[in-house]
């Protein structure tokens, strides 16, 4: 998505190299709609330059700095040597990833999606995570409760949640489920013990993966999942209760799972 507006100064902002001349360079703003702005000779690069076209090339790629911008003359002044190498790599990912967010947009709503639709709810994400990304990002690791103190409808929230945990890759996501593990059984304790062998998953949980099942009171158990991302470590909680479950229930015993402890204690 291209912002309408104007930049702001000392904001850094993704250009591609339109023009060279012996003045500057003109770079068009990829994160603004129909914005071009002007890297005077001296803010180039540092020293005495001789020939700007050693330092730059018509359609690069470059981050600048934004120094001043008038609206009313439509003039946006940039640096390139303000802008270190640590700078440079951040911001270039940070637009890379706001890329990946339009195309998880097109693909939650359609790629005939108008750009007035495709603003609305994009600013929403925006306004809440200060970038469409981040608002995929949490969409993916908290869900439905990422999004509820947003102004989207049910069905758009629903529709982004799913889409990012279908396609936004994060460090980790934790996600705990509690199951209520009874049987009536003389050897009761024994036949609980199995089922929450079998929900610790025998060896069979795949490497990537952190699943661990602990005691929290009777007859309550807790099931944490830790994984690469959201639908994994859903489907693996989901597969631990199963377990649990069918083994409980083989031996004559109930199992309930549930997302919330029925206790306060931790």
């Amino acid at each position: 998505m291209k912002y309408s507006g104007w930049p702001s100064p000392g904001e850094l902002v993704v250009g591609r190299v339109d023009e060279i001349e012996d003045f500057g360079v003109f770079v068009d703003l990829e994160e603004y709609e129909d914005k071009r702005g002007l890297v005077h000779v001296s803010e180039v690069a540092s020293g005495w330059i001789k020939n700007v076209r050693d330092h730059v090339n018509e359609d690069q790629m470059v981050v600048c700095k934004v120094i001043e911008v008038d609206q009313d003359a439509q003039q946006v002044d940039l640096s390139i040597k303000d802008v270190n190498d640590h700078q440079r790599s951040e911001k270039v990912q940070e637009w890379k990833n706001e890329q990946k967010a339009d195309k998880w947009m097109e693909i939650a709503f359609g790629e005939d999606i108008d750009d007035d639709r495709f603003r609305s709810i994009a600013n929403e994400l925006i306004d809440q995570y200060g970038s469409l990304y981040k608002g995929f990002e949490e969409a993916a690791i908290h869900g439905e409760e990422a999004l509820e103190s947003t102004d989207l409808d049910d069905d758009d929230i629903d529709v982004i949640v799913e889409t990012a945990r279908e396609n936004v890759s994060v460090p980790y996501v934790t996600v705990t489920g509690y199951v209520d593990l009874e049987s009536p059984d003389v050897d009761g304790v024994e036949d609980v013990r199995e089922a929450m062998q079998a929900a610790e998953g025998n060896g069979e949980v795949p490497e990537e993966v952190e699943l661990d099942v602990t005691y929290v009171g009777a007859p309550e158990y807790r099931i944490k999942v830790k994984a690469p991302n959201y639908k994994t470590a859903e489907t693996q909680l989901e597969e631990s209760a199963a377990r649990a479950r069918e083994a409980i229930e083989a031996a004559g015993g109930t199992a309930d799972f549930h997302r919330e402890r029925r206790t306060d204690e931790e």
